[in-house]
């Protein structure tokens, strides 16, 4: 097992790098990602790769600050798009193994989710 430190750092690195592959690794076969202002939920970890190899190019990932403790850790990222830069802020938790199973990600404001990811979220 390695630390959560460690994991949540390449989990951002992967992200950034578009590194599926490596993000793969990272991540439990029945984690769950959840988006409250849009209220979508995202099971399992093929669906959330692919939510992400979908995801329109462009963006690019800066960590700010990380903190973690035991098997959680909480991030403040910056995500440059388009000439806005808009904070989130993601809380990680990990399983027994060192994997990601759960990410909660809270962006500035509640916003409709954009079409064409319907195939891969639940909405709640």
């Amino acid at each position: 097992m390695t630390s959560a430190e460690a994991t949540v750092s390449a989990y951002w690195a992967a992200l950034e790098a578009r590194d599926w592959a490596a993000l793969g690794r990272l991540l439990a076969d029945d984690m769950v990602y959840h988006l409250p202002q849009t209220r979508e939920r995202i099971v399992g970890r093929e669906s959330f790769l692919r939510f992400n190899q979908e995801y329109p190019d462009g963006w690019h990932l800066t960590v700010t600050r990380s903190v973690a403790s035991g098997r959680h850790a909480a991030t403040w990222i910056t995500c440059a798009h388009a000439g806005e830069e808009l904070p989130a802020t993601s809380f990680l938790d990990l399983d027994e193994a060192g994997l990601v199973r759960e990410i909660t990600e809270f962006w500035p404001e509640p916003y409709a989710p954009p079409p064409g990811r319907e195939h891969l979220v639940e909405r709640y």
